[in-house]
């Protein structure tokens, strides 16, 4: 699957034929390098690596600077591999925007998602909270209330929404149409919302190439 590795800038809205204001993502696509060419006859599969972002050679390993030197290029913070990339390429190669992406294609966004911290259930699973604070409650209205059976089986099964970590988990999104490009930017309008904060790396796939 054709792909590259991006950076989300930020949202936005535009206008569309219709004249819907359709809400959209701003994603900085590539672009990346070539950085490793597997192939079915020495690795047993087809797929290319990719290297996003310039990174700084004091903060890069010796084995990952001889890694990049290979390729002819510089350290690189994010590296990726896409099986099966159907655009003929060789190492050190650059791929683009326009070598993976058309206006109207669907796309899969994965990243990771704003870390929230130890939240209640209330927060992490939409619980309604006990509110009815007249009826001899006092301090639970945020409490998940009862969380085991009885005596039988006398313990919590697993899988027991509770509270704990929320969110800084890897998230993909599917579906996304490419509203709008950019090339001479690198960017990428995408419908709808991507994880991650503002400036999280993301690796965007194609999924009709």
């Amino acid at each position: 699957m054709n792909g590259l590795i991006g950076k989300k800038i930020g949202m936005t809205s535009i206008f569309d034929a219709a004249g819907r204001n359709v809400a959209c993502t701003v994603v900085e696509a590539g672009p990346c390098v070539i950085t490793q060419v597997f192939s079915e006859d020495k690795d047993g599969y087809s797929a290319i690596q990719l290297g996003f972002g310039d990174a700084k050679s004091k903060n890069t390993s010796n084995a990952l600077i001889g890694h990049f030197d290979k390729a002819g290029t510089t350290p690189k913070k994010k590296v990726a591999e896409f099986r099966d990339f159907e655009s003929e390429k060789s190492l050190g190669d650059v791929v683009t925007l326009e070598d993976v992406f058309t206006e109207g294609d669907k796309v899969h966004v994965t990243g990771t998602s704003k870390g929230k911290g130890f939240q209640g259930v209330v927060k992490r699973h939409g619980f309604r909270g006990v509110n009815d604070a007249t009826h001899g409650q006092h301090n639970r209205q945020r409490s998940p209330g009862s969380i085991g059976a009885a005596s039988y089986p006398a313990k919590v099964f697993k899988g027991m929404r509770m509270g704990g970590q929320t969110g800084n988990k890897t998230v993909k999104t599917t579906n996304l149409t490419v509203v709008k490009m950019f090339p001479e930017k690198n960017l990428l309008l995408l419908k709808g919302a991507i994880p991650g904060h503002k400036g999280s790396i993301v690796i965007i796939e194609n999924r009709q190439r």
